[in-house]
């Protein structure tokens, strides 16, 4: 006999997993996300998936980390995947802000010469007609 029999809460969240990654697919599809993100979005929707088919997965992860109630594992799975996502995140913003500040230094420098170049005009900044 099943020690795991399916439940409504599993088949819920096994049919949401799977809309998830569907719907990651057609993000990609459709350049809405850069393939680069969209692996970590799998890699979490696939993970939650394993977990859903294969409830025993999250009793053996309890039992490695002493966790008495078998839902608190899940939950730190959890936070583990958000913690990832959002270090990811905070070095891309980094990167972005860094390669935005190279950016505006060459912007300026080039405004610069861009204005060492220019001729002479009048004192408003326009050419005169006289």
């Amino acid at each position: 006999m099943n020690p795991y029999p399916i439940s409504a809460i599993q088949i819920v969240s096994i049919v949401f997993s799977i809309l998830l990654l569907i719907s990651v697919f057609f993000l990609i599809r459709r350049k809405k996300i850069r393939e680069e993100y969209a692996i970590l979005w799998v890699g979490i929707f696939f993970l939650f998936f394993i977990l859903s088919v294969f409830r025993g997965v999250i009793d053996v992860i309890s039992t490695i980390l002493d966790i008495k109630y078998q839902p608190a594992s899940l939950f730190l799975i959890l936070f583990g995947c958000l913690f990832l996502l959002t270090f990811h995140f905070s070095l891309v913003v980094s990167k972005l802000k860094k390669n935005m500040n190279a950016l505006a230094k060459t912007i300026t420098i080039l405004e610069e010469r861009l204005r060492e170049t220019k001729p002479e005009t009048g004192d408003d900044g326009e050419k005169g007609d006289a």
